[in-house]
């Protein structure tokens, strides 16, 4: 009964405002059918439009569609007059009190409306707080999704996304994977290079939760059918870049939010996980004056933050360094950035040229991947620039020929590079609840043979000699969420281009004799380094074994 009067009133009220509207020769609108503009909505101060209940509804350059419930109340034409005199051009409407205040009510999403206009998420120090029970723990975060997805607030979606960003940085996840399936959509983080289930949420929310991610990253919510790539802002206690990745599949569009966090480049070059015979190595090389330097892994195996290490080291106010990336992932105040943009013919080849003109001393290439851009960096390390980039190959020994393979010529590869290194990431077991363990005797065999090959700089004295050593396992606790494991490290092999090393190349070698010249040099191969690490209780065997094979 009480709904069927309330539906009485609300239809005698529109149709006193349509008998209104007639006998003032203007037209009537019901705001419930019509949608209103924020961005028009904002021409007028909110006090403004309370106070002379009128609200701008719609705009198209300088038309405006302005409606009011009584065009004869006081000050209406005195604002109407305001707005003709900055050149708008006024058409008027008359709406019910109802509508009225349904187009007051959307004053309060201005503010998240400019966030999303500005492509940022705010999540304020009074939510952060309130997150920081839940945020550092998959299991309380799980159970506070489910819960948020139960609400009926108009809010859920946006809230519910703000939790899962708040818990990802919590947890130090790189990426959030929403993924859509049959029955809902599956919400992975991946922390320490490892996916991890978080939750399922229902396809409702995901379509919602989806459209406000690209509503933020400035992606088309029209398009459906082809990948798209955008990216957004998340302002806490300081400003996150997040890169949004949306892929069309079977059950709707997969979306993966990669979170580009500051403390990752915050690591020092020396606290990067190489070993000392390489450190001091690499520590001379970056003094030389020209020259390549290559780091080569495949993808998030951390080249990038291995090469801001190296950059930070040398940055001074004595030289002058430029950077090519696509994005640029990391801010640096240090240097002077700029990002591939092929929309206007600025690529990294077009870049490096533009970038020689002005006058570097060090040059970051953010990875080669055609013939021009390598033959203009090597170059340009031929011609007294200090050169870095990254490149794709399983290992320092692959770099040879796959530069071969873009057309890179011999005779330009051998006196360009410098040094060659290749690197992933092993997870570091967590501190609180790593166990030691006598090796398995397949597993201590695997050790010796590693440590008798091992080059002489690297021969370990003492214990860890040959025969006695321990080893360490995870274990899991609430610390790790149960893993085992807690952030990664590095393990790297090197080569440096000696004269033996520029002889072979301009053979143009296979990858077997480049890796047998540099083992010869005294590189330390990846799977070394690792056993290394284990030694030293960083790693465990298994995870070694996950990352790189013997």
């Amino acid at each position: 009964m009480d709904d069927t009067l309330s539906e009485l009133r609300k239809k005698e009220e529109e149709d006193l405002a349509r008998i209104m509207a007639s006998r003032r020769g203007l037209t009537y609108l019901d705001l419930s059918r019509i949608t209103i503009d924020l961005d028009s909505l904002k021409i007028l101060p909110e006090a403004t439009a309370r106070g002379h209940s009128m609200a701008v509804i719609q705009s198209v350059g300088k038309k405006l569609q302005v409606a009011v419930t009584n065009p004869e109340r006081s000050g209406v034409s005195e604002v109407l007059e305001n707005l003709k005199r900055n050149q708008y051009e006024i058409q008027l409407f008359l709406i019910s009190p109802t509508s009225l205040e349904k187009a007051l009510d959307k004053y309060k999403e201005i503010p998240r409306f400019e966030e999303i206009k500005a492509g940022i998420i705010e999540i304020s120090g009074t939510k952060m707080a309130s997150f920081e029970t839940v945020s550092k723990s998959l299991a309380k975060l799980k159970e506070a999704v489910d819960i948020k997805t139960q609400e009926k607030t108009a809010k859920k979606a946006s809230d519910t996304l703000e939790l899962i960003l708040a818990g990802a940085l919590g947890v130090d996840a790189s990426d959030i994977h929403i993924e859509p399936t049959e029955g809902g959509s599956k919400i992975r983080f991946r922390i320490d290079g490892v996916l991890q289930d978080l939750t399922t949420i229902p396809l409702p929310l995901y379509q919602l939760i989806l459209s406000r991610i690209k509503l933020i990253s400035e992606i088309k919510l029209n398009i459906h059918d082809k990948p798209q790539d955008g990216r957004f802002t998340v302002r806490v206690k300081e400003d996150i870049e997040v890169r949004t990745s949306i892929l069309p599949g079977p059950y709707g569009e997969s979306a993966v939010l990669r979170l580009l966090l500051p403390k990752t480049i915050a690591i020092t070059f020396e606290a990067l996980g190489i070993q000392p015979p390489l450190l001091k190595i690499i520590e001379n090389e970056l003094q030389k004056p020209n020259g390549m330097i290559l780091n080569t892994g495949p993808t998030g195996s951390g080249k990038t933050t291995t090469l801001y290490g190296f950059l930070k080291k040398i940055a001074s106010s004595a030289v002058k360094i430029i950077t090519i990336e696509d994005p640029i992932e990391y801010h640096l105040p240090t240097l002077t950035q700029t990002q591939v943009d092929r929309s206007k013919g600025y690529d990294f080849s077009n870049g490096l040229r533009s970038i020689l003109r002005q006058d570097p001393d060090i040059i970051l290439v953010g990875e080669i991947r055609d013939l021009e851009t390598a033959e203009i960096a090597m170059h340009a390390a031929l011609t007294g620039h200090l050169v870095f980039s990254t490149l794709h190959t399983n290992d320092a020994a692959g770099t040879i020929p796959r530069l071969i393979d873009l057309g890179v010529k011999t005779n330009i590869i051998s006196p360009a590079l410098n040094l060659v290194i290749a690197q992933r990431l092993v997870r570091s077991l967590c501190k609180l609840c790593k166990k030691e363990t006598a090796p398995p005797d397949k597993e201590k065999k695997i050790i010796l043979k590693a440590l008798e090959e091992m080059p002489p700089a690297y021969k370990r004295r003492g214990p860890t000699d040959m025969k006695s050593f321990k080893l360490w396992i995870a274990v899991g606790c609430g610390e790790c969420n149960f893993t085992g494991f807690r952030g990664r490290i590095g393990i790297f092999e090197s080569f440096l281009v000696d004269d033996e090393m520029e002889r072979l190349i301009i053979k143009n070698p296979p990858q077997a004799d480049i890796e047998a010249a540099a083992k010869r040099q005294g590189m330390l191969t990846m799977y070394q380094d690792g056993i290394l690490k284990i030694l030293d209780g960083l790693t465990s065997f298994e995870e070694l074994n996950r990352v790189v094979s013997a």
